[in-house]
């Protein structure tokens, strides 16, 4: 039988092929753009119909994050839109680190990738529809270094400064998946808890703070190579535009209340990273911060506070960090989301393990969550 077909000139395609035989293939991450960082793959497999296929992922052990290989299975779509999972394993002694995917796929053209992949042209689909909703101002923030627009969308009569951004690494898609749930909500004039907090709040959401890093499938840099979650202290038009762009917006507007949305390769559940070790924290400051991760917590099962990130000491926080940088710069609640790549092993679903979906629904409970302490806040 003649061997199969792999292509990742695409939209965020990431792979390479060192050998194919028949069903099964030998292939290799390539590092991000101008960086060390390897992570992310995405990439389509034709020929496979009726036919196992094998797909070895090679030399892991040198990713950016080994710890988030072991008890991970790979996403797989025949329609690019219903992702699943595919059985997978991961041996760290053979061929430095292999990722072996077995999937039997019921057509001629499967795809595979780290996480259900979120393209620049839904991206576009999702600031066109937003941006024609009543109520939203769409912002162009500034471009990027591939001459990409970097796109905000702005909402709501309240004086209360609230600002949503996402994919400051372009590999954590579950991110503007977040983000396009949370929009859902914010946008629809039925939804009670949407239109609350449109009534109490102004709203700026940025979904997408890396399209190069994005379209280019990288995993966490930009075009430059910049880690744009380590270039808050002193961001630069040459190194990190997206970076400058939001955050001089942010000086314009204020922020009362910031999330941060990310995904962890290695953590199986989803948590919250708060600004502890700013210079000027108070414990009111912190109060407001542990208050709402209480809140999310007790909404909603998709939500831990036992696993996480070590807090850092007093004094000792990154400032180079968006969260730790947003809360000392304007005395915000500020905090970093982060959303699994694996199942949650406490609450696990087989077929589609951590999923877009359940991204989305994260979202409406983190806004029911913030409209809730929002309403303590003020009785």
């Amino acid at each position: 039988m003649s061997d199969i077909r792999i292509d990742s000139a695409f939209d965020s395609g990431n792979i390479e092929v060192l050998s194919v035989n028949g069903a099964s293939a030998r292939l290799v991450i390539p590092k991000d753009t101008n960086s060390d960082f390897k992570q992310w793959f995405h990439f389509r497999v034709s020929g496979a119909a009726g036919r196992e296929l094998e797909l070895n992922i090679t030399g892991l052990e040198e990713s950016a994050y080994p710890g988030g290989w072991p008890g991970y299975d790979a996403c797989v779509s025949e329609d690019r839109d219903y992702w699943g999972r595919a059985a997978s394993s991961y041996d760290k002694n053979t061929d430095g680190g292999t990722l072996t995917i077995r999937y039997l796929p019921a057509s001629d053209v499967a795809w595979f990738a780290y996480f259900a992949p979120y393209s620049m042209e839904r991206h576009h689909d999702l600031i066109s529809e937003a941006a024609a909703s009543e109520g939203v101002d769409y912002v162009h923030l500034g471009t990027t270094l591939d001459g990409q627009p970097i796109d905000c969308l702005e909402m709501g009569e309240g004086e209360f400064k609230v600002w949503l951004y996402a994919r400051q690494h372009p590999g954590e898609t579950q991110a503007e998946w977040w983000m396009e749930g949370a929009l859902e909500v914010l946008t629809d004039p039925a939804d009670s808890v949407g239109r609350l907090l449109r009534e109490k709040c102004r709203l700026h959401l940025v979904p997408n703070c890396n399209p190069d890093g994005s379209k280019r499938g990288n995993l966490r840099v930009n075009a430059a190579g910049s880690n744009l979650n380590r270039e808050w202290a002193e961001p630069s038009a040459e190194k990190s535009p997206e970076v400058l762009a939001i955050r001089n917006r942010m000086d314009e507007t204020g922020v009362d209340f910031a999330m941060d949305v990310h995904g962890d390769e290695a953590i199986p559940v989803s948590f919250l990273a708060g600004f502890e070790g700013v210079p000027s924290w108070t414990d009111q400051q912190g109060d407001g911060y542990y208050s709402y991760e209480a809140i999310l917590d007790r909404r909603t099962p998709d939500f831990q506070t036992e696993q996480g990130y070590t807090k850092s000491a007093p004094g000792k926080a990154n400032l180079a960090m968006s969260t730790n940088q947003v809360a000392e710069r304007f005395g915000a609640t500020s905090m970093t989301l982060e959303m699994p790549y694996k199942d949650n092993p406490a609450s696990p679903e087989p077929e589609q393990g951590w999923s877009p979906e359940r991204c989305k629904m994260l979202a409406r409970d983190c806004l029911a969550s913030l409209l809730e302490w929002l309403e303590t806040r003020e009785g």
